[in-house]
């Protein structure tokens, strides 16, 4: 292992080349030092030119971080990427056509890693189908002139499935915490760990150079070997960065890293406005030993709802990037979780995601459509790519999109989506079940599109219809939202999901009951 300057690292960048980036969305476990040291060498010399970035989140902090450090014309050729959100600045790039872009679900390019490092043909899956990701439909492109295709359709033993591309990695900038004089790389510190290994082994494979910032070095054989989790065989180069943030909201949480874990009392609870009925509302489909996800926006607060409540402990809530347990973290630190019980590699979190083992997603939409179909990753002038939302919402056996009605005076559910990132034929053809929660009114998925099923108390049908931009179906079992979610007090959510049946356990574990 070699130390060096972030400068240094820089420079070792090419014309043409492709750069995998670690890190996710608000500066968790971001090599932001790297990025920021390639950005201002081509400010000041004009190279490197024409480089595809890779990375499997979105990697920014909504302002001019992370990969915002490479938004400048003539730098970036290309980035396929999980999602823009956190990087305005190249969303924006995207939308004038300055770059080839690519939204891919952030599942799938996180799996993608691995298969990249064992020199397979690439990933085979069905995450994907039916939405923009379809090569049917947009094939994952965000600007005119992405015109590869990054994603096949294929028939498989007489199914269909998506075939996702792997890619040739010239160079990685990665993240941990500590360096060994060998170049072992620990992660104690962060708040999560990714695919952090995965990376640095399809980098190698591809004969490229991997270079790793980190906090802090130690002396050779000081690491426990259980806590490496990038070992020094793969480590070309490491970067010191001593004023390491945690994230790029928070130097540094016990609660984020697993350090200690923070009394219940200490998470913040909501102020009641729309969000937190949303989250209320969300709050009431959990059950005892319930496995959830909480995606990115507004059912994050449902985490907070369910520490004020004093159910928190009753339901394991998990988040993509890899933490199970405790209570995931909201706005810019989304993708943390305070007080995780397991912090798992993020392929391994979507594997598990994949596979079913989601009993409940609760997930925020954007706009939803007569047809039931949710989009999150395109509208307006908004560039803001699915992240995990396609892996976890066509996966789980049973979805809540959360939103607010309507924003900035314009209705959110709309005759039909600008981008499908959810299905709703899809989803109903399959059996799974759907909910659509906004402040004033509740949705089911039906037999032609979301159906009525629930209004806020002191609204009529026809005031809630005035605020959509189609006619839902009215269910003929109709009923007022629970009165609850509109008051200031606390909802005693804790006795009434004890009360409920709990997770369906298989014949063979009841027997032992």
């Amino acid at each position: 292992m070699r130390r060096v300057t972030a400068a240094e690292a820089a420079s070792l960048v090419r014309d043409g080349d492709t750069l995998l980036i670690g890190g996710s969305g608000g500066g968790h476990a971001v090599p932001d030092a790297l990025l920021e040291a390639l950005g201002r060498r081509f400010e000041q010399s004009g190279t490197p030119r024409g480089i595809t970035a890779l990375h499997p989140v979105g990697v920014g902090d909504g302002a001019n971080r992370g990969l915002g450090h490479l938004a400048r014309k003539g730098l970036l050729k290309r980035n396929v990427a999980g999602s823009f959100v956190n990087s305005p600045p190249i969303g924006a790039m995207a939308l004038r056509d300055e770059i080839e872009a690519w939204s891919l679900p952030q599942g799938a390019l996180s799996q993608l890693m691995r298969e990249m490092a064992a020199g397979r043909a690439g990933l085979l899956t069905k995450t994907g189908l039916h939405t923009f990701v379809d090569p049917r439909l947009q094939g994952g492109r965000q600007s005119p002139s992405a015109k590869e295709d990054l994603v096949e359709l294929v028939e498989f033993r007489g199914e269909e499935w998506l075939f996702y591309k792997p890619h040739h990695v010239d160079i990685a900038f990665l993240r941990g915490t500590t360096a060994d004089e060998d170049g072992n790389v620990s992660m104690e510190q962060e708040a999560v760990t990714l695919e952090m290994l995965s990376e640095a082994q399809a980098t190698k494979r591809c004969g490229g150079i991997v270079v790793v910032q980190v906090r802090r070095i130690a002396r050779r054989g000081t690491l426990h070997p259980k806590m490496v989790k990038i070992p020094g065989i793969l480590v070309d180069l490491v970067v010191v960065e001593p004023e390491q943030e945690q994230t790029f909201l928070t130097p540094y949480s016990p609660a984020y890293s697993g350090e200690i874990r923070m009394p219940l009392a200490d998470i913040p609870a909501l102020k009641l406005d729309a969000r937190k009925i949303i989250a209320r509302r969300g709050a009431l489909e959990l059950f005892p030993r319930a496995v959830c996800n909480l995606g990115s926006g507004v059912f994050t607060g449902l985490a907070n709802v369910a520490a004020e409540e004093g159910c928190l402990d009753a339901v394991c809530l998990t988040n993509e990037q890899g933490n199970v347990g405790g209570a995931p973290a909201s706005g810019g630190d989304a993708g943390a979780a305070m007080n995780p019980d397991a912090q798992l590699d993020q392929p391994y979190q979507f594997d598990f995601y994949d596979g079913g083992g989601l009993d409940l997603a609760f997930l925020s939409f954007a706009e939803f459509d007569a047809a039931g179909n949710v989009n999150v990753s395109r509208f307006g002038n908004k560039l803001i790519g699915p992240g995990g939302f396609i892996n976890i919402s066509q996966n789980a056996q049973r979805v809540i999109f959360g939103g607010t009605l309507t924003a900035g005076g314009k209705p959110k559910a709309v005759k039909q989506v600008e981008q499908v990132t959810f299905s709703g034929p899809y989803a109903r053809n399959r059996g799974q079940p759907v909910l659509y929660v906004t402040e004033a009114a509740v949705f089911r998925l039906g037999e032609t599109g979301p159906e009525m099923s629930e209004i806020a108390p002191g609204l009529t049908v026809d005031q809630v219809v005035a605020q959509m931009g189609f006619q839902p179906v009215i269910a003929t079992d109709l009923r007022p939202m629970d009165a609850r979610l509109f008051v200031e007090t606390k909802m005693g959510l804790a006795a009434e999901i004890a009360a409920r049946p709990g997770k369906t356990v298989s014949s063979r574990l009841a027997k032992l009951a």
